[in-house]
């Protein structure tokens, strides 16, 4: 076999370095990035052979941008281990832009790096190996076969010196004569860079690394000091529990209580829930919005290192004198949980509902708050606060995501290659994993109604939204500022229990007047912490929703 392949190689007629960066210019700058022409094309004022000739302008700029780098990088002795590392790089993050329209941002290599094997195991498909066999490797194995002729090295300075020179000059020259064109397009979509592989990979690679990896060794930051609880003169006995369930990859349109057309919400519907329908996210990925809800700081003013190093809405709770507990069926809590206790869920429940690569079904959150709230004394007098990460919506393979019970809508997509399957499949897989969702939540509510020693209430708000195809975008991610709706407009609603309603009647009627009105997770650090009777002047009132009525009525 060894020896056929050589005779092969053999015959393969040698090219000099300057073909080689090239072919190289030509494969990454415009095969690797259909997608990207695709939306050029679509953004582009002309029309007919105009528009074509703005195309190819466009992929002659790419490419002859390409080659100059490649004329100063490659070398006969360095082309082939650059080339090889681009090929496997622009391979992989081509197929995440052209294949699920997910484009590559330093949010995105957060998401990676944050990533557990599970998650990784979810997007692995016969597609994506496909594409790893016919856009990866075999150009990796071409390169690996061809051989780069041996030039003296005044000639073949000369001759990048020459090309190097062109290549500038038809950037330039391109670049000047539609600049008007590419100025209007890229200022008004400035994610475009997004979709070049593999320079969208190694830029965000490079600003991930430089700002958004947790510095080390940083002294953690108090926050709240003050933090004290009110007296609850009238309720000495029955201590406040909350159950805050962080969401995972919900959106809110895919909701009944908002309004969508199939019933995903039947059990959630016949509960006395308080349902927000204008809520907005934080971030479009968990790695962002997660830290930004308990961190205390706004969307807008959100500074991800100063929260990696600064106590948050568990650690404000807990100096408030809260037990607080996290309990995960997530990829964990992205550092907001380090300093309060994690719940370890025991085997025998971890073997009811967990598969033996690890991931499990989101009701065993529900035997887990049993099993908690189970081995607490009936005298117990502490307030609490009990976080639920769940699974949730989370893709590609939506089909995992729920039960049979819970699948009502048919055909379904049971796959992770989710681009192959109808818009029809893929929409109700998705919103069956929603209707799995909706059992989940009314089972918590439920078990909650059973401990009449609290003051129970529950809170319930994804993290962010997904795409399921609209504008052939897939999953989550995008760039805030191009984001669409799917991803960010996420579900939220609270419920309380009759001791709960009873005490704190002014509450309750402040926040259902609040059902319409336009909020964001930046209301849930002040506003859970006013619901706890937990004060302090972090909280700022502007975004407290408890505040908002007080102020109403003071005017």
């Amino acid at each position: 076999m060894l020896d056929a392949i050589l005779q092969f190689r053999n015959k393969i007629h040698p090219i000099s370095l300057n073909q080689f960066n090239l072919v190289l210019a030509i494969w990454l700058g415009v095969v690797l990035n259909l997608s990207f022409f695709q939306q050029i094309h679509h953004l582009t004022p002309y029309q007919g052979m105009k528009a074509y000739l703005f195309l190819a302008a466009t992929a002659v700029v790419i490419i002859a941008a390409y080659y100059f780098i490649f004329q100063l990088l490659n070398w006969n002795w360095t082309a082939k281990p650059i080339a090889i590392v681009l090929l496997f790089i622009g391979g992989f993050a081509a197929y995440t832009v052209n294949s699920l329209g997910v484009l590559i941002t330093p949010d995105q290599i957060q998401n990676l790096m944050q990533t557990d094997l599970a998650e990784a195991r979810d997007t692995w498909s016969w597609r994506l190996v496909g594409w790893t066999l016919l856009i990866t490797l075999l150009p990796i194995i071409a390169t690996l076969m061809v051989k780069i002729k041996s030039e003296p090295v005044i000639r073949q300075m000369w001759k990048k010196i020459l090309t190097s020179v062109l290549s500038l000059a038809m950037v330039a020259g391109l670049l000047f004569v539609f600049y008007v064109d590419f100025a209007a397009i890229f200022r008004e979509h400035h994610d475009l860079k997004s979709m070049i592989s593999p320079q969208n990979m190694i830029s965000s690679f490079t600003s991930y690394y430089k700002n958004k990896t947790p510095k080390q060794n940083l002294p953690l930051i108090l926050y709240g000091e003050d933090a004290h609880l009110t007296q609850q003169v009238t309720t000495p006995n029955k201590p406040k529990l909350m159950v805050l369930v962080v969401g995972e990859t919900a959106r809110a349109e895919s909701f009944s209580l908002n309004g969508y057309a199939k019933n995903t919400n039947p059990e959630l519907s016949k509960l006395n829930i308080i349902n927000f329908n204008q809520v907005s996210s934080c971030g479009t990925a968990t790695a962002v919005s997660v830290p930004c809800m308990f961190s205390g700081m706004t969307r807008k003013d959100y500074d991800e290192q100063l929260a990696n190093h600064r106590e948050g809405l568990l650690d404000i709770a807990q100096r408030a004198g809260y037990k607080v507990t996290w309990i995960d069926n997530n990829s964990g809590c992205k550092g907001t949980c380090n300093r309060v206790e994690q719940y370890q869920i025991p085997q025998a429940i971890q073997d009811k509902w967990c598969t033996k690569a690890g991931e499990c079904q989101d009701e065993i959150l529900i035997d887990s708050l049993k099993a908690y709230l189970a081995g607490l004394a009936i005298t117990d007098t502490t307030p609490r606060l009990i976080v639920l990460h769940q699974m949730g919506s989370h893709g590609p393979a939506y089909y995992q995501r729920s039960t049979v019970a819970f699948q009502p809508f048919k055909p379904s997509c049971d796959s992770n290659a989710i681009q192959g399957c109808s818009r029809t499949e893929l929409l109700n897989s998705y919103d069956n994993t929603i209707v799995y969702t909706d059992h989940v939540l009314s089972s918590l509510i439920q078990e909650l109604k059973t401990h009449t020693h609290y003051q129970t209430g529950f809170w319930y708000l994804s993290d962010h939204g997904e795409s399921t195809g609209e504008s052939g975008m897939y999953l989550h991610g995008a760039p805030y500022a191009i984001a669409p709706s799917q991803q960010t407009h996420i579900p939220m609603l609270m419920w309380f229990s009759n001791d709960w309603r009873k005490h704190n009647a002014a509450q309750i009627t402040c926040l259902a007047q609040q059902k319409s009105k336009e909020l964001s997770q930046d209301n849930m650090f002040p506003s859970l912490l006013s619901l706890l009777d937990i004060k302090t002047q972090v909280i700022h009132k502007q975004n407290d929703m408890l505040q908002q009525c007080e102020t109403q009525e003071k005017v």
